[in-house]
């Protein structure tokens, strides 16, 4: 069952091969039993999962299928929020809290038919790169337990990839979703701003934020995206007129043929791992076989992007963290101490050192006697988007490594966040123009840890970006290696 892909467990539960209670059992079983040693899981509401598995059940048996991920479980990162389950962000300023109603996402994913498993660990507040500045512990990468997953989904590729849960929801600000993908060896996607409902997503950066799939292959990425994408009235940023339809019409595409691929070049000037380079060419020619033209270029501003989406996630973050204040939400504030010192105390106390950095850098980046940086990056912003314009009428899609590293140990880059933060180099463009990217396992770095490519295209163009990986995944095998500690035992 853990082999499977969420397609073929879904197929095998309408098929009745497999029952959904009975699918979502194992799974539970499994994250009981593994849990302990890689943290990804943050809540567990056991029971409420298999009364959800029984009405999924009851519905095919009705033959009334709601979808074609039917009776599948899957786990929803702890930003995200679950009517009468635990939402922490993974920070003790929301510890014990559990919102009265479900985001938008994930009434969707259960009126398809899916089963919620609980909620996965996650940097908090989703402020950092590496899961290291959760309240509750790093979740830990299954390729190797010293090593960190990725941040700030990193419980998500962490579930995945461990075989916990076929199926993750993530959140994506600057490569949230896929430098753990990266990281974990899975696929994920980042879609176009816009193109899935952030309500009930507790916010970072408001207009960066974006929740995305998880999962070990494009098609079943693809067929969650279908679920999760689509109009939102409560949204009012969901600018999408419909979901997404990725079902293959007839036989299944091989070739790419006249798909016009752009390289940065400039990509590879800065310490990227020899691996992590070779296995990104690897892909490109990989794409050239399959009919693809590849060409290099340069990307413009390279050195302003990372400032430049540091100053607005910082700012924006800053903003969407002052709600939290022990008076209208969060930690508690203490009445028996005058009001300032009362909020002090339980910001002081709720909040962990990543979110103190970030919300002091934000309101210095907000005030314009002291540059007004905010704005200025948002000139910067409007830059890239206009770049990214230029280039797509030239190319389809840009093709990128993720990360220049594979994971790297716990407690690593922990003391230097300027150096985690040019972990974002590669990723933080896509974010600043609103644009849609895939991730995808791309080969090893040379430590022998995963290593990912991303495919970045125009807004709403995650179809072609998933026919292209299609092609690339049917082509290659790297999404199908497993990591040593898979379903709970040390692979042989």
């Amino acid at each position: 069952m853990f082999d499977m892909s969420a397609l073929e467990l879904s197929r095998a539960v309408r098929e009745r091969k497999i029952g959904a209670v009975e699918a979502t059992r194992a799974f539970l079983d499994l994250i009981e039993k593994t849990n302990g040693a890689l943290n990804a899981f943050l809540a567990v509401p056991r029971e409420k999962a298999l009364a959800s598995a029984a009405r999924a059940q009851a519905l095919i048996d009705r033959g009334e299928a709601p979808s074609p991920l039917a009776g599948v479980p899957v786990a929803v990162k702890d930003n995200i929020c679950t009517a009468g389950v635990a939402t922490t962000c993974g920070s003790r300023m929301l510890e014990g809290y559990a919102p009265p109603y479900s985001a938008t996402v994930v009434d969707k994913m259960e009126a398809a038919g899916m089963v919620v498993l609980g909620k996965l660990n996650m940097d908090e507040f989703a402020m950092g790169g590496s899961n290291e500045t959760s309240a509750f512990g790093a979740a830990l990468n299954p390729w190797d337990l010293s090593r960190v997953p990725g941040g700030s989904s990193g419980g998500s590729a962490a579930a995945v990839a461990s075989g916990q849960a076929p199926l993750a929801l993530g959140t994506d600000t600057g490569g949230s979703v896929r430098q753990p993908c990266a990281f974990c060896g899975i696929t994920g996607v980042k879609p176009t701003y816009g193109a899935v409902s952030r309500y009930g997503l507790l916010a970072c950066a408001s207009s960066l934020d974006q929740i995305g799939p998880m999962a070990r292959d494009i098609d079943d990425c693809a067929a969650l995206l279908s679920v999760l994408s689509g109009p939102d009235p409560m949204d009012a940023t969901c600018s999408i007129g419909a979901p997404f339809d990725f079902s293959l019409d007839g036989a299944r595409p091989e070739r790419l043929d006249g798909l016009r691929i752009g390289l940065p070049a400039n990509y590879f000037d800065y310490d990227i791992d020899p691996g992590v380079k070779a296995a990104v060419l690897a892909a490109a020619r990989v794409f050239e076989d399959a009919g693809a033209i590849v060409e290099e270029f340069r990307m413009p501003l390279m050195d302003y992007m990372v400032p430049a989406y540091f100053a607005i996630a910082c700012a924006e973050a800053s903003s969407n963290m002052a709600r939290y204040d022990g008076l209208r939400f969060g930690r508690a504030a203490d009445p028996a101490l005058p009001l300032a010192r009362s909020v002090a105390g339980a910001r002081g106390e709720g909040f962990g050192e990543e979110v103190k950095r970030r919300a002091l850098i934000g309101a210095m980046a907000l005030l314009p006697e002291l540059g007004g940086y905010y704005q200025k990056a948002q000139r910067v912003r409007a830059l890239v988007r206009r770049e990214y314009a230029r280039l797509f009428e030239r190319f389809d899609a840009v093709l990128s490594p993720v990360a220049a590293t594979g994971a790297y140990g716990v407690g690593e880059n922990l003391s230097n966040p300027a150096k985690m933060r040019r972990g974002n180099l590669y990723t933080v463009s896509v974010n600043l123009a609103g644009l849609p990217a895939v991730a995808l396992p791309c080969g090893f770095d040379g430590a022998g840890l995963p290593a990912g490519i991303q495919l970045a295209g125009r807004a709403f163009s995650e179809p072609a970006l998933v026919a292209a990986a299609r092609v690339y995944q049917a082509r290659t095998d790297w999404h199908s290696r497993k990591p040593p500690f898979f379903g709970g035992e040390v692979a042989r």
